[in-house]
């Protein structure tokens, strides 16, 4: 099974961090980490993803715009496979089941 690792840029996203982070982990296909690159974040984005737990790995960063903390989240990952969620954005559950069945 293939390892894949998601990255979710966020900047002040406090308010739809928590819901993008459940619709990763509602995957059909096992996520094998999730990375969250804080750019700079000045609202509540670190406590809503700390409160996570060790389900979600928190990088903050000085904010330096979505590539940089793209290429960030790429350094970091240690999958087979690199999937990028916007912050504000949701997956449905069979995403990555789809997309490595494609691959594969």
């Amino acid at each position: 099974m293939a390892k894949v690792s998601v990255i979710i840029p966020v900047y002040n996203a406090e308010k739809y961090i928590a819901e993008a982070i459940g619709s990763v982990l509602a995957q059909t296909y096992p996520v094998y980490e999730i990375i969250v690159v804080d750019d700079g974040s000045t609202d509540g984005t670190a406590q809503v993803v700390k409160g996570e737990g060790l389900r979600v790995k928190y990088i903050y960063q000085e904010n330096k715009g979505p590539g940089a903390a793209r290429n960030r989240g790429i350094k970091e990952a240690k999958g087979e496979y690199v999937a990028f969620l916007d912050s504000d954005d949701l997956w449905m559950p069979d995403k990555l089941e789809k997309q490595i069945s494609v691959f594969e």
